[in-house]
């Protein structure tokens, strides 16, 4: 008797193929100099081997590719900074600098990317929703591994968490788009040794105010 037990369902393999096929394509005429904004549906289905009808079985438009896309660096990229803390075996300040490090060796795999979606959040809400939205996910982790510190009493007691987090991610965010782009002046090791002795020792090794005097 036959079996009944059915394969899944290949409409996301489909969906994954195609996905990354276009990633290589748009990768590759951003890298040729065009804007997203240039790209038109067209010319990415086109250069991609697919008819218009095909990639709008699988997509609303362009900026929804760029939202499908981008989905694969937020996941690996937060997975890398979630996997670090300031104490334990793998922790500590040089765990610190690796991460830095592997999350702009993350960055520059998809540079291009990550430049149309700068260019595209500067005038689209979606997409600018959807990356602050991601900025928020490493915020959340921040906050929350800064409160262990402050309730362990291995940092300031006086250190708010929630604005120390905005600062460190908005801030080393932008350093680390400028470092990708190319317009950072060092290296890439420079940059993730100074952005992870300013997050340790600004938050993590930060010291207690002075007590006043009795």
């Amino acid at each position: 008797m036959a079996s009944t037990t059915r394969r899944p369902s290949s409409a996301s393999d489909r969906r994954a193929v195609l996905e990354k096929r276009i990633l290589a394509v748009i990768d590759e005429l951003l890298r040729e100099g065009a804007t997203y904004t240039e790209l038109s549906v067209e010319h990415i289905a086109r250069s991609a081997g697919i008819s218009r009808s095909t990639f709008y079985l699988y997509f609303r438009d362009k900026v929804d590719v760029l939202l499908r896309l981008s989905g694969t660096l937020k996941r690996e990229s937060h997975a890398i900074a979630a996997s670090w803390r300031p104490t334990g075996p793998d922790g500590g300040l040089d765990a610190l600098i690796r991460t830095y490090e592997r999350i702009l060796e993350h960055y520059r795999r998809y540079s291009t990317l990550l430049s149309a979606i700068h260019e595209v959040a500067a005038y689209d809400p979606a997409v600018r929703e959807a990356w602050d939205a991601y900025q928020n996910q490493f915020i959340a982790n921040a906050v929350g591994v800064i409160e262990d510190e402050r309730d362990a009493g291995r940092t300031a007691a006086d250190i708010d968490p929630a604005v120390a987090a905005k600062n460190v991610v908005r801030g080393g965010g932008q350093v680390i788009a400028r470092q990708v782009a190319g317009d950072g002046g060092a290296t890439d090791a420079a940059v993730a040794r100074e952005l992870a002795l300013t997050y340790w020792y600004g938050v993590f090794r930060r010291p207690s105010p002075p007590r006043s005097a009795a």
